[in-house]
């Protein structure tokens, strides 16, 4: 298992400054909770961001492909004690496999995406723990939209015009998932940069 105290660094910082006054607490994070997909998926998935017209899509980096499980939005740092059991609970992969090419939202799209096949139903399995636990805590606002296990792989352009098709293919490769990770997702000019927080693997 990844060792935390490497993980966490922003965080310890955030927790243990001291404010300049009384008014003025730790800056919150931008939590969310993720599927991490082994390295050949990522390196697959990267490629076919890479073959879109880049004059409409920016390719999301290797190491920022996930499958979001629960966005919880601005959180104070303390939640992420809270935050890390609920991950740290999960140990079992679910079997995977890559399904379409998908424009999401289908009317104006604003991400290229690729959907995953679950035949199993483990991963909703899993995403319904995580959810039902963090809503329990009261941390998390289930969406009402059914669960739609994907990954997305570019984002489009400013001022480009949205598409209404995506000519592109990947293999359905099959494959385990490979872990669990709470991140703390930062904003930069070249798009958000992600840190992780708590990971548990998947075997």
């Amino acid at each position: 298992m990844t060792d935390e105290r490497q993980l966490r660094p922003a965080l310890r910082e955030q927790v243990g400054a001291r404010p300049h006054s009384a008014s003025v607490g730790p800056k919150p994070l931008r939590l969310f909770v993720a599927l991490d997909l082994p390295e050949d998926v990522r390196d697959a998935l990267a490629a076919l961001g890479a073959a879109a017209d880049q004059e409409v899509w920016r390719p999301v980096a290797p190491e920022a492909l996930h499958v979001t499980l629960a966005f919880l939005g601005s959180r104070p740092p303390e939640d992420v004690e809270a935050i890390a059991p609920i991950v740290h609970a999960e140990h079992t992969a679910p079997h995977l496999a890559l399904g379409d090419v998908l424009l999401l939202p289908p009317r104006r799209a604003r991400v290229l995406t690729v959907a995953l096949a679950d035949p199993t139903g483990a991963l909703a399995d899993l995403q319904a723990r995580i959810a039902t636990a963090l809503t329990d805590l009261g941390l998390y606002t289930p969406e009402k939209r059914p669960f739609r296990p994907h990954v997305t792989v570019a984002r489009l352009r400013p001022r480009a015009r949205p598409p209404r098709t995506a000519p592109l293919h990947v293999d359905a490769r099959q494959f385990s998932a490979a872990s669990v990770t709470l991140y703390a997702s930062r904003l930069h000019p070249s798009g958000a940069r992600y840190e992780a927080l708590a990971r548990t693997p998947l075997g």
